[in-house]
């Protein structure tokens, strides 16, 4: 991979070091993500996801190894944090609570006003954002912000980070608690930001039905370490993977692990939908 956006070398951090309580969440881990890529973590609770994340926008500095985002590395005690978080936009597991402005256009163009940015701007970029999640500018922009929906309050939330114009968007549990409904939508808006805007999209879930339909490729994380990575083809495919770090499977890898199990001669590794059916239809025709 050559001028990785993300490139993260040797990452460690322990929590409440030299206390009793000392926890290290994060063990020497090694992680590089690709301009334009749509790029999963994945791993059970306490891996060291959301601590890693927290790493590309400067919440976290790294206590040892390196973490550098789109060329500003930020281990750097003079880095502008404020120049690192334009590149990056985090979107929080619980996003609604990033939400703290009354109205819904107002809660939006606060990142662009805190860059100084002209009143024009500011209202053009609240426009796009809005207009690109799926809210209509004209009709969502004076809504109070405490009547939305939760699936409107995380759209609000993710154009607000937009309307920064970041190079790389971070997501934590993007869809957590949402109704079917807003789940799609807000997949099909990442999908859309990831494939026709050319944002590159890391997104943290432990949804795999999600991580099988968007990301290009899947980290591991177990233990504080990046364990491995790969196409989600790859990584569904290998049921001792999968066994071994407790990583849950979509529907259809999990139909044609049982077809298998069987004793049915069928490829692990056709985890898409369409896939999946196609070879049901070839032992049918059999």
């Amino acid at each position: 991979m050559t001028q990785p956006m993300i490139d993260v070398q040797d990452l460690s951090h322990i929590y409440m070091q030299g206390t009793p309580l000392e926890h290290r969440a994060l063990d020497q881990v090694n992680l590089q993500v690709a301009e334009g890529e749509c790029m999963a973590i994945i791993g059970h609770t306490g891996s060291g996801k959301s601590t890693l994340i927290q790493h590309f926008n400067g919440l976290l500095r790294p206590q040892s190894g390196t973490v550098v985002v789109a060329g500003l590395d930020v281990s750097q005690p003079k880095l502008d944090i404020r120049t690192l978080r334009r590149q990056v936009g985090l979107v929080f597991q619980n996003p609604e609570d990033q939400l703290f402005e009354k109205l819904v256009g107002d809660d939006v163009a606060y990142g662009p006003f805190k860059m100084g940015q002209p009143l024009e701007e500011v209202r053009r970029r609240v426009q796009w954002a809005m207009e690109l999640v799926g809210l209509s500018f004209q009709e969502m922009k004076d809504r109070p912000t405490f009547a939305l929906s939760g699936g409107q309050k995380r759209k609000v939330a993710l154009a607000g980070v937009l309307a920064l114009q970041p190079k790389v968007l971070v997501l934590d549990e993007p869809t957590a608690g949402l109704d079917p409904l807003s789940r799609k939508e807000l997949l099909d808006r990442i999908r859309q930001l990831n494939r026709q805007e050319k944002l590159t999209v890391i997104f943290v879930s432990h949804n795999m039905e999600e991580v099988a339909q968007l990301a290009d490729r899947v980290y591991v994380m177990a233990n504080g370490k990046a364990v491995c990575d790969g196409t989600p083809r790859q990584i569904f495919g290998n049921q001792e993977l999968l066994r071994q770090h407790h990583i849950g499977t979509p529907e259809s890898v999990d139909i044609l692990y049982r077809l298998r199990e069987e004793g049915y001669g069928i490829n692990p590794e056709a985890y898409l939908p369409e896939e999946t059916a196609g070879e049901i239809l070839k032992l049918l025709k059999r």
